[in-house]
């Protein structure tokens, strides 16, 4: 009887995509049934992946869902999220465990210090250290992300008649991981295809102000669109532009050509993209002689010195 394990990660999307490769390397190295806990409003991004035999979710507290966990009667769990919620979830269920070095101090160095302690090191690479007590390795085949036939044919659809194209992520959880509208409009003067815009509709204005200013290149998906065919049009383009977003990490899972923006995070904190076969479709641009630069390690809602130069300054 093959053993069971309960891989854990609460958010996000960018997070859980960078997850897979553990999910990957387990399920096809070990003689185990995979499962996997998340949030409910995440379960879509890993529905399809078939290294999975079960998705657990929750809405806020892990107490939803400890009653059914106990009946699994797991061998060991996986925590690659390390907080309270995952805390109380290895408590509860009293079995073995394995956890990654999430690095809170180093970050806290950079950010506040600006010392650099941090290791040259993906995050990716940092779950496989958390879990090497298992004797698995990294395969090197990079992340996956896996789409229903529907949301794809439903993503063909829409760029049937478009014979190549680039993509522009406008959106990102915090105002100052977003490409600015200066330079997400030097980006599409810049390209020789037509771009898709994609984004939330936090970020729907700023779409509709670029799709007037460039009505010709500019294809305005923002906010039309669900994460899995956001995830199909990011599949089928030749190269992608974004900030530092979960859908740069779905670039990253269908190989692509990768331009990334970078405010006040760094691609040192390990969550850059990860394309370890071919690291050269990889291109970082960022303000590197900032003195407030970086000033979290994920985000502000707003540039706390008021001037967002880590993202104005970037030259194209």
């Amino acid at each position: 009887m093959s053993a069971k394990v309960l891989i854990i990660r609460f958010s996000s999307i960018g997070d859980i995509v960078l997850t897979t490769p553990v999910i990957r390397c387990i399920s096809e190295q070990l003689d185990v049934e995979v499962h996997f806990l998340t949030k409910n409003s995440f379960k879509g991004i890993l529905q399809h992946n078939p290294y999975i035999t079960k998705l657990y979710g929750i809405d806020k507290n892990v107490s939803e869902v400890i009653s059914d966990l106990k009946t699994e009667y797991y061998d060991y769990i996986i925590d690659l999220h390390k907080n309270l919620r995952t805390q109380e979830v290895k408590l509860r269920l009293g079995i073995k465990s394995y956890t990654f070095n999430k690095l809170n101090i180093a970050k806290w160095l950079k950010v506040n210090l600006k010392i650099n302690q941090l290791p040259e090191k993906h995050i990716v690479d940092r779950y496989f250290e958390g879990i090497q007590g298992l004797n698995v390795i990294n395969d090197g085949r990079g992340l996956d992300y896996f789409i229903s036939t529907s949301d794809q044919e439903e993503a063909e659809d829409i760029v049937k008649h478009i014979n190549q194209y680039k993509v522009l992520v406008l959106g990102a959880n915090y105002f100052t991981k977003r490409i600015p509208s200066s330079i997400s409009s030097q980006i599409i003067l810049n390209s020789n295809k037509p771009i898709i815009l994609l984004g939330g509709r936090d970020v729907s204005e700023e779409a509709i102000s670029l799709a007037n200013e460039h009505p010709v290149k500019i294809i305005n998906l923002v906010g039309k669109t669900s994460l899995a065919v956001s995830a199909s049009i990011i599949k089928g383009s030749s190269e992608v532009h974004t900030g530092d977003t979960g859908l740069m990490h779905i670039a990253a899972a269908f190989k692509k050509q990768i331009h990334t923006y970078w405010g006040s995070t760094i691609p040192e904190f390990g969550m850059y993209a990860y394309l370890p076969t071919d690291m050269r479709k990889r291109i970082d641009h960022q303000v590197t002689n900032l003195s407030c630069r970086p000033c979290n390690k994920l985000g502000f809602d707003k540039c706390p010195k008021g001037h967002f130069k880590c993202m104005l300054n970037i030259k194209l």
